[in-house]
């Protein structure tokens, strides 16, 4: 009996040998469109270059909310914020719900988690075996991680998760970033002011690639590339206009990039589209489990391993808002040529942290917007734009990437438009999604004034 057993443990101890390490690793408002891996010269990212030279990148990958806690609770239930009932920024999912360390500790799995992996302190509802560094913009999570990595000894397989706070404002200085030399994207307006602030964010995501490169440097070192899967990702994009609580590509669209050795292909990239609740199968799939089929997501391992150029026809995503400073509930449906927006309340002035937070130092450049949009006509239109949405959007990503020409009026479009107004009206109703206003909204009706200008008593709601 004695000999039985120790075979048993040593079984045991072999079994979980096979099963390969996974290390997540997210940064936080971070935009795809703003890294190197994707093309942005001005933004350099060399450890995120090397990861991705040494596997997948994912072109068309999305998140499920363009906000933290319902972009984070979706990542760990596998489920659309609907379902899990984290629609609202701040919201936490159904406690009964399943979650990711769940199923890889019935998988054999240490889970770990270090920075900021769910929305802050919800980490702690998640079921992690040790989660640390989660406050707001702690960085001590970095060197936590790597002195973890270095002295751990237990014999199960590890899943690590790792998160940065950066680019997430407040925003550092520009340090050796150029604001002359930076680059404007089309739907935003170029003053100095916003040079500025753009070149505090891509010192963010410098400083993003720096930390999220120590921890992959550690992991490199101690756990190796033979039997481990390392993924990369961001929970939304930017806090820059149209971009985080917006539904645009700018909003959404985030980086994804797989290594893992034997299995994904280096140096590839794929145009399959994917979305964040696709995550969680796909880990617990690697980790040897069966991907469980009461979850919205579905499993990359096809598109991985190469045996599927194709994931999604379609993703769908939903914001709802981010206490009383964004209110703005809205859906979409995006194919890989195609984008539909449905704002469910047109009447509503959009407004965010960005012009509405007397906290943040956005508020320099939004007047300097204004300022321009008074003489420049083009300055006008994204100032306009900005605040003020229609019901329906449609745009042809092939022809208008950055998603500036709505065509939903026009009527040679209106079939396009009639069929993805269906497809998402159907993908609603299959969601349980009740269209619901978490917060008091504000006006087109209303008047309007910078809140950092209203506690200075420049001006005043009505």
């Amino acid at each position: 009996m004695k000999y039985f057993i120790l075979f048993l443990c040593a079984l045991g101890t072999a079994l979980f040998a096979a099963k390969p390490n996974l290390v997540v690793l997210l940064a936080d408002d971070h935009s795809a469109a703003d890294m190197s891996v994707y093309g942005a010269n001005d933004i350099p990212t060399p450890h995120l270059d090397r990861m991705a030279a040494a596997g997948m990148v994912f072109e068309k990958a999305f998140v499920n909310s363009p906000s933290c806690a319902p972009s984070r609770a979706a990542l760990f239930t596998g489920q659309y914020p609907a379902r899990n009932g984290a629609e609202s920024n701040h919201a936490k999912p159904h406690a009964d719900i399943k979650r990711l360390p769940a199923y890889l500790k019935e998988l054999g799995y240490e889970v770990v988690s270090f920075g900021k992996v769910s929305h802050y302190a919800h980490v702690t509802d998640q079921g992690f075996d040790r989660a640390e560094n989660f406050g707001y913009h702690d960085h001590k999570g970095v060197a936590a991680a790597a002195e973890f990595l270095a002295t751990r000894k237990s014999d199960k397989p590890l899943a690590l998760f790792f998160g940065t706070n950066w680019p997430h404002v407040p925003l550092p200085e520009p340090e050796n970033v150029d604001p002359a030399k930076v680059s404007i994207q089309p739907m935003h307006i170029d003053t100095p002011e916003f040079r500025r602030y753009r070149a505090r964010y891509i010192n963010a995501v410098l400083k993003m690639d720096e930390e999220i490169g120590a921890v992959y440097e550690a992991a490199l070192k101690q756990l190796g590339t033979e039997n481990t899967f390392y993924l990369q990702t961001s929970d939304h994009g930017a806090q820059l206009p149209f971009g985080k609580w917006n539904l645009y590509d700018e909003g959404t669209r985030v980086p994804l990039i797989v290594q893992w050795q034997g299995h994904v292909a280096a140096g590839t990239r794929t145009q399959a589209l994917v979305q964040w609740i696709d995550i969680l199968p796909t880990l617990v799939e690697v980790g040897g489990g069966t991907a469980p089929q009461d979850v919205d997501g579905r499993s990359l391992l096809p598109v991985l391993e190469g045996k599927s150029m194709t994931h999604r026809d379609a993703i769908f995503t939903t914001h709802s808002n981010d206490g009383e400073m964004n209110v703005y509930p809205s859906r979409s449906m995006r194919t890989s040529r195609w984008k539909y927006i449905l704002n469910l309340h047109p009447e509503y002035r959009f407004t965010s942290h960005i012009d509405r937070s007397g906290k943040e130092d956005s508020l320099a450049y939004i007047r300097s917007w204004e300022e321009r949009a008074k003489t420049d006509e083009k300055a006008a239109k994204i100032v306009n734009r900005y605040r003020q949405r229609p019901a329906e959007e449609l745009y042809d990503l092939d022809a208008d990437p950055f998603e500036l020409n709505n065509l939903a009026a026009e009527p040679q479009q209106e079939s396009q438009l009639q069929s993805m107004r269906q497809s998402l009206e159907d993908w609603m109703k299959s969601t349980g999604d009740t269209r619901q206003s978490f917060a008091k909204p504000l006006l087109l009706t209303d008047e309007f004034t910078l809140l950092g200008d209203k506690a200075k008593g420049k001006g005043k709601k009505k």
